[in-house]
């Protein structure tokens, strides 16, 4: 059987502590990177970039999803 590699030293709990900083802190930029936000120009709310705005339909300044027309539809099932 071979043997095993065994550290030389003990770790600290500093040296361990800061090799986990460090990891969370790349981890914290990577996610921060993925979802980017920005707001509406004509709503003003946050909404993800290059999709439609959820509150009021519109991309790039035209109006893609009329929201008029989908509060009528909800109200028809109700009644």
């Amino acid at each position: 059987m071979a043997k095993h590699p065994v550290p030389k030293k003990k770790t600290s709990k500093g040296r361990t502590s800061r090799r986990y900083a460090e990891f969370k802190n790349s981890v914290i930029k990577r996610l921060n990177n993925t979802v980017r936000l920005e707001n509406c120009p004509t709503c003003a709310t946050p909404k993800l970039l290059h999709k439609v705005c959820a509150s009021c339909g519109t991309y790039k300044g035209k109006q893609i999803i009329n929201k008029s027309k989908e509060i009528e539809k909800i109200t028809k099932i109700k009644a």
